[in-house]
């Protein structure tokens, strides 16, 4: 530790005052965590304002810092998301902790630039033009479509998916090829032969070319702390206080890394404080395997400011983890009992009108807060024979029409219309330039157009060689990454197309090439995009009546939210629903089953039952409710029969 940190009683007032509402104070347990600086867990139920301690805890250090000797603090999560809101809520109170010696940022960016990036250059004299895996997977598609026919391309076409078990090569520490981080060695019973030596070969090539997808980053980490382990020493007195937020979230190869440098089996001159709740860990698996493991010393947040005490009291009989020192007091106050929608199949669609009945003669229409449907499984993709089944529900057969929830815009696409289309809205027009330089960089590549190093060009580069090549045509670029901007905000997709698809010879001519292998890429019109691809939510995925609206969307993209109401749709999983799984979990009791799919279950449950301050209901189909939940407390519970849609 760089020096003991006292935190005062006027230091907790301060943050207060940033943090909270006007008049809410800190209780005692989440003072407690602030001025806590030892190596924990801090184990915090849903609602419980973990992330504002750890913020609060954070805007006082600031003040302390510099910490002697030049170190400072290192904050990681899981993702860019995560690290926005914090970024959004305080850096504009604490610039110090946003700079050097600081470090706030995804577990991902920590490792490139700490670890990955460094050894790399290390080993190879020059750095790493991309650690993406889209990127990665371009390029390992190209090597895949011209693999020669041999034993080894023969083995890999037996192989179920063999495209994807290609891009999914990865190397352990031992330099074994694996499929995939964590998997298993490939043809580990004959590495010897020439498949292995192949593919083994293709691998090295390709991470020695500088692209690597964001696994290889790890595996160069694990390098770097095996052949300099002084690192370990070096990281650990930069960052003597590392917190690790939404800890549960991190998969095996991120927890092991963390706990090998920060932690070194307790030797650490860093303090590590890991914060979440296990029972949400639904991001980095679902299955049995448990990566989180406690430290001896455990601090908990069990009231919830989200939560009423008659929803608090069903959420924690649906928690993984619930020992002795283990409970959720519901704080916020409202009454309403947790519904349970009883429904026959053949009145399917009358699941959400109900439920949009129940919030309006419960007064909640009308909330700031939003109101939303989540299921765990969604679609059936094109399994017609499941999507045909009656006796098997997903989100798609609640709400016909449904379309899964679209992700962030991506960095590459399959086609040069899709950079045009799919971008990030924001107030300015540089999301859309980059997009443009993206399209560009992509048609270089395919044109296996590089640098004089022989390395893919960047953004920046691509402007530089232009700048130095021809200022007049650089200007141009200028001019028309300014207007093609402008024509795409204006909704003249199709003119700034036609625009690109011209200029691209007179860019290409000042490499001496012409239109060739990207020529596909630059005239297909597909504006059918894969939905995961898209910016927005389709407008099906709402259901709207007369002022209200509802969103409809998946357990694992509300994670985290607070909601006024929800409904919780039950889906079918592997021959089960949650209420034939979670039925002791309905009546009352405590989880305690080891069988992995009931506890992927669970989790769900957990997390789709946590999000409402004030309405939780649950679809239950009629034929499971009488067998599984007739029982039920009707104290605890209000039982609502869905209405005929007759």
């Amino acid at each position: 530790m760089p020096q003991v940190i006292n935190i005062s009683d006027e230091e907790i007032q301060y943050a207060e005052g940033l943090l909270l509402p006007a008049g809410k104070t800190f209780d005692d347990e989440r003072k407690a965590f602030i001025r806590n600086f030892n190596t924990i867990d801090l184990q915090a139920v849903p609602g419980s304002g973990k992330t504002t301690a750890l913020l609060a805890k954070l805007v006082i250090l600031e003040r302390k810092l510099p910490f002697a000797g030049g170190s400072g603090i290192l904050v990681l999560s899981h993702t860019n998301a995560a690290i926005d809101e914090i970024k959004e809520k305080i850096q504009k109170h604490c610039p110090r902790l946003f700079s050097y010696p600081n470090f706030i940022g995804t577990i991902q960016s920590f490792v490139d630039e700490f670890l990955a990036i460094p050894f790399y250059i290390h080993k190879c004299k020059k750095k790493p033009n991309r650690i993406d895996h889209e990127i990665y997977n371009e390029v390992a598609t190209k090597r895949y479509n011209n693999l020669p026919n041999s034993a080894a391309k023969t083995w890999l076409n037996n192989q179920h998916d063999p495209e994807n078990l290609f891009k999914n090569f990865r190397f352990d520490i031992d330099l074994n090829l694996t499929n995939g981080m964590n998997g298993n060695i490939i043809l580990r019973s004959n590495s010897n032969s020439a498949s292995y030596k192949t593919f083994k070969t293709i691998k090295q090539q390709i991470l020695l070319s500088g692209v690597l997808n964001y696994d290889d980053a790890y595996f160069l980490a694990e390098c770097y702390l095996k052949e300099i382990p002084n690192i370990k020493t070096i990281l650990q007195k930069r960052f003597p206080l590392v917190f690790v937020d939404e800890m549960q979230d991190m998969d095996t190869h991120q927890y092991n890394l963390l706990e090998k440098i920060f932690y070194d089996e307790g030797n650490s001159f860093s303090k590590i404080q890991r914060i979440g709740d296990k029972n949400q860990a639904i991001y980095n698996s679902v299955k049995a395997t448990d990566v989180w493991q406690d430290r001896a010393d455990i601090l908990r947040l069990n009231g919830s400011q989200r939560l009423s005490k008659p929803i608090a009291d069903v959420v924690k009989k649906f928690a993984l983890y619930s020992d002795a020192t283990f409970d959720i007091v519901g704080k916020y106050e409202c009454e309403i009992k947790p519904h349970i929608l009883v429904f026959e199949t053949a009145n399917i669609g009358s699941i959400i009108p109900c439920f949009a009945q129940i919030i309006k003669e419960k007064g909640l229409e009308n909330s700031e807060k939003p109101i939303k449907v989540v299921c765990w499984n969604t679609e059936w993709k094109d399994d017609e024979a499941s999507r045909n089944d009656a006796t098997k529900l997903r989100l798609e057969d609640y709400h016909k029409g449904f379309k899964k929830e679209k992700g962030k815009p991506k960095q590459d696409y399959d086609n040069l219309k899709s950079y045009l289309l799919y971008y990030d809205k924001k107030q300015t027009l540089e999301p859309l330039r980059k997009n443009i330089l993206n399209a560009f960089l992509k048609i270089l590549r395919l044109e296996n157009i590089n640098t004089l190093d022989d390395r893919p060009f960047t953004k920046k580069k691509l402007i530089d060689f232009i700048h130095d090549k021809d200022i007049q045509k650089f200007d141009e670029l200028n001019l028309n990454l300014y207007n093609w901007s402008i024509g795409i905000i204006q909704e003249k997709t199709e003119d700034v197309w036609t625009g690109i698809k011209l200029y691209v010879p007179i860019m290409l001519a000042l490499f001496d090439k012409t239109i060739y292998a990207s020529s596909d890429f630059i005239h297909t019109d597909n504006a059918d995009i894969p939905n995961d691809n898209a910016e927005v939510l389709a407008p099906t995925n709402h259901y709207k009546e007369e002022g209200l609206e509802i969103e409809i969307t998946s357990v694992h993209a509300v994670k985290g939210q607070t909601h006024c109401a929800t409904l919780y749709l039950e889906s079918y999983y592997h021959s089960n629903y949650e209420s034939q799984r979670l039925s002791n979990q309905f009546l009352g009791n405590s989880f305690n089953d080891n069988r992995v799919r009931h506890k992927s279950s669970v989790k769900m449950a957990y997390v789709g039952f946590s999000r409402p301050t004030d309405l939780l209901c649950i679809a239950v189909e009629k034929d499971r409710f009488d067998n599984f939940l007739s029982e039920i407390d009707r104290d605890v519970w209000e039982i609502i029969e869905a209405p005929n849609m007759a």
